[in-house]
């Protein structure tokens, strides 16, 4: 009994100090959110219920936490500006109509700015998505950046021509200038799934960052196309304590996914199942 105590204490210590390096060779990392829906109709994993969301929001505004945007981000970065404490980022990827109607007055209600990728080809053709009224609308307040998310969301890793991974890179780009007045210098890539050509064409079309999602924090590197966003969907429950797993938990969570993912792409799935990420 008293060698299983001594162990059991070596153990524990062990794992103490493990966490405690991992979190700490993460200490200068920054939290990039992303979410997909927001309504209180579709039950699905990539949405959340409004209640949810304005809880999130709620534990950011007043958990201590400073909500800052991708641009600021990277301008901290490269010794334009300096982050402040607790800083993470707010994205959204499409667009849908629940940004307008439902994200939207609930940013306002907590004052805390997001930045939404939109797929340009969808606005103003499909009912659930914005339209060109309504971000601007959003742009104008302060609140909201509108971003690239391509032209129409065909995954860059299914495009094998130059040309049209161009178009749809630049298309995209142009069509937010076009329409809103403003620089568009962002992009996120469809399903986060992207190529070494995706990287060097977003680079040269001349968006100044891009978005992946994972698990992660993103961090300072003279690489700034392939940022991390952690994503907050994936599960249909998105309780607040889940929330605050991801967003407090990514250092220990980042890693062990990429042994999932490894685990299964080896053809081991039954044991990537015992790997549980909230």
């Amino acid at each position: 009994m008293k060698k299983l105590f001594i162990f059991l204490v070596i153990l524990i210590s062990a794992a103490g100090s493990f966490l405690t390096w991992l979190f700490q060779r993460e200490k200068d990392g920054v939290p990039i959110l992303t979410y997909h829906q927001v309504n209180d109709i579709d039950q699905n994993e990539s949405t959340l219920t409004v209640e949810q969301f304005d809880a999130q929001m709620k534990y950011l505004s007043e958990g201590g936490f400073n909500v800052i945007t991708p641009n600021e981000l990277l301008d901290a970065w490269e010794g334009n500006g300096t982050l402040p404490e607790n800083p993470v980022v707010i994205t959204f990827d499409d667009a849908h109509i629940d940004m307008y109607k439902n994200v939207f007055p609930i940013l306002q209600k907590y004052n805390l700015r997001a930045t939404f990728f939109l797929v340009t080809d969808f606005v103003n053709l499909y009912p659930n998505y914005i339209t060109w009224d309504q971000a601007r609308e959003m742009q104008a307040s302060g609140l909201v950046d509108i971003e690239s998310h391509t032209l129409n969301h065909k995954l860059l890793t299914e495009i094998y021509s130059r040309d049209k991974m161009w178009d749809q890179l630049y298309g995209s780009k142009q069509a937010i200038e076009w329409y809103l007045k403003k620089p568009a210098n962002l992009i996120a890539y469809p399903d986060g799934k992207y190529t070494v050509e995706a990287e060097d064409l977003s680079k040269e079309v001349g968006y100044r960052a891009a978005f992946v999602m994972g698990y992660g924090l993103s961090h300072q590197e003279p690489q700034h196309y392939v940022l991390t966003r952690i994503p907050i969907f994936g599960a249909n429950s998105h309780t607040l304590f889940r929330f605050k797993l991801r967003l407090n938990g990514a250092p220990l969570f980042a890693p062990l996914q990429r042994l999932k993912e490894r685990l299964i792409k080896d053809g081991n799935p039954e044991v990537a199942d015992f790997i549980w990420i909230p």
